[in-house]
């Protein structure tokens, strides 16, 4: 399914729409579907709020700010969220166990192919289970969608993958080994924090460009996106495992090692499709963390966002729970075989 919407000829004309509307009705089935699914595994289904204090505490990810304006004329610097985390997160410390939320989010800086504004993010919790129950969910999710867009395959371009096949499950660690040639955990300390150095010297072994000033982070994403993420997800779906602790700001350590985290990500036709895991809880630690984001954000961005207190409060009730975002616009792409995200769109963003 290809639809033709060009500025000519926009998605708004009845026989652009006519061509779109059999995969946005692939769309509501599917998450008709995996509503379904969900209910009948005894989730909540929760709407949280759109506006709110921080869009999120992440170096990379950019937040549409607005003012709210109260009765007395006074404005109140609000953004619209870039996940619906903090909020939900809210909710488990209140009390939930099982919760689920289909939710709009903003982010900044990102269009695209696989990229808008605005999309939909599906993003759910367990209290109690580790995140590895997660990585199941997500496979049935994507083969639940094949099977309502009555499709075989998952297809971004001239990629496929089964989703009906056993899942690859490796470790981040793993996939630099294999597809780059390089020992990441050797650029990681025992405590956690990274050695540039050793990991620009292994850039410069298997010759990937760098820039003088590049961190740690920095080569890491390099050698993720140029070496390891366009093989992942070919034929099957792939389940990115063990991420550095350095690259996972709201996960838990792994036990017995500080170099890795209880995060993963879950890719299929080389595109990323969610991220998950097991929540870290601990308010002084991720206090730590999100500052460390926003430092880094101010040294790249020239600016930084402020923390929700609220949810650091918060952190301080809630129980131990796997959680994992999820994004659906990009499941019915794959499902559908749309080449663009705004192709399984409603209204696509001006």
């Amino acid at each position: 399914m290809k639809p033709d919407s060009t500025p000519d000829r926009p998605w708004w004309t009845p026989a652009t729409h006519a061509d779109r509307r059999p995969i946005l009705l692939a769309r509501n089935r599917i998450q008709a579907g995996i509503r379904g699914w969900l209910a009948a595994e005894g989730f909540t289904e929760v709407d949280p709020a759109a506006l709110a204090t921080s869009p999120g505490n992440e170096a990379h990810l950019h937040g549409f700010r607005t003012d709210a304006i109260g009765n007395d004329g006074v404005a109140r610097q609000m953004y619209l969220h870039t996940s619906p985390e903090f909020a939900m997160k809210k909710l488990l410390a209140a009390g939930e166990t099982r919760i689920h939320a289909f939710s709009h989010v903003w982010r900044n800086r990102e269009r695209g192919a696989l990229h808008s504004p605005e999309f939909t993010m599906l993003e759910w919790y367990r209290v109690g289970e580790g995140y590895e129950v997660l990585m199941a969910d997500s496979v049935t999710f994507l083969r639940l969608a094949a099977r309502e867009a009555g499709a075989r395959l998952l297809q971004f371009r001239d990629r496929t993958c089964d989703p009906f096949a056993e899942p690859e499950r490796l470790s981040v660690a793993e996939a630099f080994r294999i597809r780059a040639g390089v020992d990441l955990l050797a650029t990681i300390n025992p405590d956690g924090t990274t050695d540039a150095a050793r990991l620009g010297d292994a850039l410069d072994g298997i010759g990937l460009r760098r820039a003088a000033d590049d961190t740690w982070s920095d080569m890491l994403s390099r050698v993720l996106s140029e070496k390891v993420e366009p093989h992942l997800g070919q034929g099957r779906i792939t389940i990115l495992d063990h991420y550095p602790s350095a690259e996972a700001a709201l996960a838990r350590k792994v036990p017995g090692d500080a170099r890795i985290a209880e995060r993963f990500e879950v890719y299929a036709c080389g595109v990323e499709l969610a991220n998950g895991f097991g929540e870290l809880t601990d308010p002084a630690e991720q206090r730590r963390r999100f500052e460390a984001e926003m430092d880094e954000k101010e040294r790249v961005y020239g600016l930084r966002y402020p923390l929700d207190e609220d949810f650091l409060a918060a952190l301080a009730l809630m129980p131990p729970a796997a959680g994992i975002a999820m994004g659906f616009d990009r499941v019915v792409m794959l499902a559908t075989g749309a080449p663009r995200i705004d192709d399984v769109v409603w209204t696509p963003v001006p």
